[in-house]
């Protein structure tokens, strides 16, 4: 099990803030979950293209599932890396780990040896799961290559291509895992729930608690105004910050909307499910949001006419960009600002044309502390460029086993270092201005172009 040194702590003192304010409400990803399926069993929670499963079902895949980790000897507390595509099957993987009490690593796709053996390793990973072949990759073939570099790593879970479908030996389907529904570990929402990554060359390990997670996802659902109406389309990385929790998959669920998947982001993959799932939101990076507007106004093959709210985030979105959604897309924009190691920027769905167009929003809660410094750590003058550091009830204080990086990333006082260069508004709004040393190019954007050129 991971060590409580494994997790650098929020205060006592923030603890005893947030639980009473109601933000960390002793909620687990897997209660929330529970709750839905109780309430409304017989909603669609996920779509993709093959798969349309209720609350209901979702509930009952995931804890056969935990049932399956648990005796196959995944014990509470360890760690999974989780390496699959924008497929239903990513859901039902993480919630039934969620249940497991065990830790999903969540990997992306385009992760090969390079990133994956150093993340194996710190995280102590003792299975993987992914998908049997991705685009043109054989990540199975990868899978026992980790074996032979990460020594607790002791299986490989594969989803076949197709049902029934060979697998190499020394795997196990998905599948064969689910098992009789047994009684579940207990999990305290204080606990980490999962790790996610940082958009760095070489991931770092971004430790998240059901508590502080599930405070952003239920912050971001309400901006975002979603309700059991709205249809999240995962369109970029399921495993990624923007994609799982801002509002993300996690948010529509929050929300008793219904998750739909596209296995990638171009234009006719997208657009073929806005259609078929009546995709209400989704959200992009302006590169692939420039495609969508260019597809979109060269055609009217596609009815996106249920599209209402476009997310746009990983960096500003041009204005000429933002002045042409609306009349391709119909949707409304909202800019989003997503650190993954905490702090979410949103514009507001009635923030004046002015704010939604220069800005990539102000903090979601009204607990966040942002400040902007020069590299020396002093503050600068208001509407000044300079770096951004923020703490509050979402944003980690530490990396997951990574002492040194958190010696540069975060203050002694507990503030995290983004990296960015931004202008803050007197009216509290980001203007983010691009990276210290240089422009971020991040992980999902490179996913997202490499998936998209697989696509056309």
């Amino acid at each position: 099990m991971p060590s409580q040194s494994d997790l650098t702590p929020w205060p006592a003192t923030e603890v005893e803030k947030y639980r009473a304010l109601g933000y960390w409400t002793g909620e687990t990803l897997g209660q929330l979950l529970s709750a839905r399926a109780t309430a409304t069993p017989d909603a669609i929670a996920v779509v993709d293209d093959r798969n349309r499963w209720t609350y209901a079902e979702l509930e009952t895949r995931a804890t056969s599932l935990a049932a399956g980790f648990l005796e196959l000897g995944v014990r509470p507390g360890d760690r999974v890396l989780v390496q699959l595509p924008n497929i239903a099957e990513f859901v039902e993987v993480i919630f039934g780990l969620f249940y497991a009490g065990a830790l999903p690593v969540l990997c992306l796709p385009t992760h090969r040896r390079s990133e994956l053996v150093p993340i194996a390793q710190v995280s102590g990973a003792v299975a993987i799961v992914a998908r049997h072949h991705h685009q043109w990759f054989n990540h199975a073939t990868l899978g026992a290559i980790l074996r032979d570099h990460a020594p607790a790593l002791r299986h490989l879970i594969i989803v076949p291509d197709q049902p029934g479908a060979a697998l190499p030996g020394g795997t196990r389907a998905l599948d064969e895992l689910r098992a009789t529904p047994r009684e579940l570990p207990q999990v305290s929402a204080s606990d980490i729930a999962f790790l996610q990554l940082s958009d760095d060359n070489i991931p770092k390990l971004i430790p998240r608690t059901h508590d502080d997670y599930l405070y952003s996802v239920r912050r971001s659902a309400e901006l975002c105004e979603l309700d059991n109406t709205s249809v999240y389309l995962a369109a970029l990385p399921v495993a990624h910050n923007f994609s799982m929790g801002s509002p993300g998959i996690l948010g529509a669920l929050f929300a008793g909307g219904t998750v739909a998947l596209a296995i990638d982001p171009s234009p006719t993959t997208a657009f073929s499910a806005i259609e078929r799932f009546s995709v209400t939101i989704t959200g992009l990076e302006p590169p692939l949001a420039k495609r969508w507007v260019e597809r979109a106004e060269a055609s009217t093959k596609y009815d996106l006419s249920t599209l209402r709210v476009l997310l746009i985030g990983g960096a500003s979105c041009p204005d000429e960009l933002a002045r042409r959604i609306r009349p391709a897309l119909g949707a409304t924009l909202q800019q989003v600002f997503v650190a993954a190691e905490g702090l979410v920027c949103y514009t507001r769905l009635d923030d004046p044309a002015e704010v939604v167009l220069a800005t990539q929003g102000r903090p979601m809660s009204v607990h966040d502390q942002v400040a902007v410094v020069d590299e020396a750590g002093n503050h600068v003058p208001p509407g000044t460029d300079g770096l951004l550091i923020t703490k509050g009830p979402y944003t980690i204080r530490g990396y997951y086993r990574n002492p040194e990086a958190n010696a540069s990333s975060f203050t002694e006082d507990g503030w995290y270092r983004t990296g960015e260069v931004v202008t803050l508004r007197a009216d509290g709004n980001l203007v983010v201005k691009g990276r210290l040393g240089g422009e971020k190019i991040s992980i999902e954007a490179i996913e997202a172009h490499l998936l998209e050129a697989a696509a056309t």
